[in-house]
């Protein structure tokens, strides 16, 4: 039998006082004032429980720890689920594309 494919990519909105952050703004020079700052990641969970699970400390990322405020599904939900590789993949794919479309992006 087949796995299911099961890993998604995710965005997280972040506040844009994310824009104080010194390496935020190194990494996106090209941010286009007034566009969206967000997280994009991957992961086995569905998106809802790794954002709960970033908001509470557990793996988190400092900048969707600290800034971060809402799922953005409209962003992702397209191309999950998906397998791990594809997600890997496509995780830096979609940053790379909201970056160039001016907006925020934070992806480790």
């Amino acid at each position: 039998m087949a796995r299911r494919h099961h890993h998604s990519v995710y965005v997280v909105e972040l506040s844009l006082d994310v824009l104080a952050e010194p390496a935020f703004r190194r990494a996106n020079p090209d941010y286009v004032s007034g566009k969206p700052c967000v997280y994009v990641g991957m992961t086995g969970l569905s998106p809802d429980v790794r954002f709960d699970k970033h908001k509470a400390g557990i793996q988190a990322n400092r900048f969707v720890l600290r800034y971060g405020l809402h799922l953005v599904p409209a962003l992702y939900s397209m191309y999950n689920p998906m397998p791990y590789l594809g997600a890997c993949e496509m995780e830096v794919e979609l940053a790379i594309a909201l970056r160039e479309e001016g907006f925020g992006v934070w992806q480790a």
